[in-house]
């Protein structure tokens, strides 16, 4: 099993985050391209095959350009932190409608300490929310099939970043899943230590929490009428 990323990768990030500006960047872009975004791209690559088992409407896209990685310089017009690059790498395994429609997505995380694999809706706008929390209170067990099933607990959280501090409008507060209603993102995460990242079973490791994870997606996409 090949390997994708090192100490190096965490040490560039690492040097990354001290030294967030561009001058230190371009002094370090090579290691950048050797020991992130290449192994990144290549992770991308490999994981394709995978994803196209799960589902064949989702994309490990490896282009450069409008694929998975998402770019690692950060978009600072409308933050107080104006500092131009993110301290992680990061790549959506996207749904082929996404510019078309809000879509889940599957995602991996690279960060020293801090790396993570997950999947779900990130951010979306409140007519998206609406609609996820009226598709959950009309099909309540199907969603505690998808998001509550115990191999996917056992594994993944359900981020807990953003919740309303009580029942959202409209929904009844002693519906069954109204903790869940109340979310504004719905994403199970799970930590991947140092060692799994660099590590030889890192793809393989990938691939099985996608599996574990496409139930939960299917049931987004089903709430949002798209395909899985």
């Amino acid at each position: 099993m090949s390997t994708y990323f090192s100490d190096a990768s965490f040490k560039f990030l690492r040097g990354l985050a001290r030294h967030n500006e561009k001058a230190w960047f371009e002094a370090h872009r090579a290691d950048y391209e050797a020991h992130v975004r290449q192994p990144f791209l290549r992770l991308i690559t490999d994981l394709q095959p995978a994803l196209a088992r799960i589902s064949p409407h989702f994309r490990s896209d490896p282009r450069t350009v409008g694929g998975s990685l998402f770019r690692i310089h950060r978009d600072a017009r409308f933050s107080n932190d104006k500092s131009p690059y993110k301290s992680w790498q990061g790549a959506r395994l996207f749904h082929e409608r996404r510019r078309e429609v809000a879509a889940p997505s599957f995602y991996v995380h690279l960060q020293p300490g801090e790396s993570f694999v997950g999947a779900g809706l990130w951010h979306p706008e409140t007519h998206t929310q609406r609609k996820v929390r009226q598709f959950i209170f009309d099909n309540p067990g199907a969603w505690k099939k998808a998001a509550h099933d115990p191999k996917l607990r056992r594994r993944f959280a359900l981020d807990d970043s953003e919740v309303l501090s009580r029942a959202p409008r409209g929904f009844p507060a002693e519906f069954e899943f109204i903790d869940d209603l109340k979310h504004r993102n719905w994403a199970f995460l799970r930590p991947l230590d140092d060692a799994t990242m660099t590590g030889p079973r890192l793809r393989a490791t990938v691939e099985a929490d996608l599996v574990t994870l496409a139930p939960f997606v299917d049931y987004l996409c089903a709430a949002l009428d798209l395909e899985f």
